[in-house]
């Protein structure tokens, strides 16, 4: 199981990235990829550096119970150094397995929007893009919503500033969460209330994954002591599954 409030499992046919916003400073998976490699786990040889892991791609055919897999928590599939080629074999093997729901979440919106001009979405993968400022988050919204997709998600996290009224349509889903480490930055409660209100009046599910290192009272603390309450609640709203 995994430890991502939001999923089951996840599913890594490719390890390794490179930043490209904001958002990206302080990137949970370089610095687990950094213990892997020193672990001498598979996978991880090239430490944070882009690797295609062709092996992989069987892994969700052995599995025959539905599951709600992330696809590349430890990367993303829409870098410009991999190939639509093998972007095609990770899209058969979950066009295979229609009992599976995967999550595809990218920074790069624009190479996910260019991939699909081509080529259908699998009614079982669901799509999102990452929203963490106005500079770069938020035009990424338009390009998932240009593309034809069952489901389409945003992950608003870490939510580094307000970031106003953003465009819900055709989005289904809304994740939401403050950044968590030794250095992070701070994530204010009304920034999270704004983007909830917002769901609600447009009938979008919103899901609140964490405070992180600052809790709603500015003060920084452990990630579990601050909790995942918005407003005395935690919302753990999700798109229903058709399987």
């Amino acid at each position: 199981m995994s430890k991502i409030e939001w999923t089951e499992q996840t599913w890594n046919p490719i390890t390794g990235c490179t930043k490209v916003s904001p958002g990206c400073k302080h990137c949970y998976a370089e610095t687990m990829a950094k213990r892997l490699q020193a672990m001498g786990a598979a996978g991880y040889g090239n430490g944070f550096k882009l690797s295609l892991l062709p092996e992989r791609l069987s892994q969700p055919l052995k599995r025959r119970k539905p599951t709600m897999y992330f696809v590349n928590s430890m990367s993303d599939l829409f870098q410009d150094e991999v190939p639509f080629e093998f972007v095609d074999r990770v899209m058969y093997v979950i066009e295979q397995t229609p009992w599976h729901t995967y999550q595809i979440l990218t920074k790069r919106s624009t190479l996910m929007r260019k991939y699909f001009e081509t080529r259908q979405v699998p009614a079982n993968a669901w799509l999102g893009v990452s929203v963490e400022d106005k500079k770069y988050g938020k035009p990424r919204i338009a390009d998932l919503q240009a593309i034809k997709a069952k489901t389409r998600f945003l992950s608003v996290e870490p939510l580094l500033e307000d970031v106003g009224q953003i465009s819900l349509a055709g989005i289904h889903w809304v994740i939401v969460g403050g950044e968590s480490g030794h250095a992070a930055r701070p994530m204010k409660e009304k920034w999270v209330v704004g983007l909830r209100d917002q769901c609600h009046g447009a009938n979008v599910d919103f899901f609140f994954k964490q405070w992180g290192s600052w809790g709603k009272d500015g003060v920084k603390r452990s990630k579990k002591a601050n909790g995942r309450n918005l407003e005395g609640k935690v919302w753990d709203m999700i798109p229903a599954i058709a399987v």
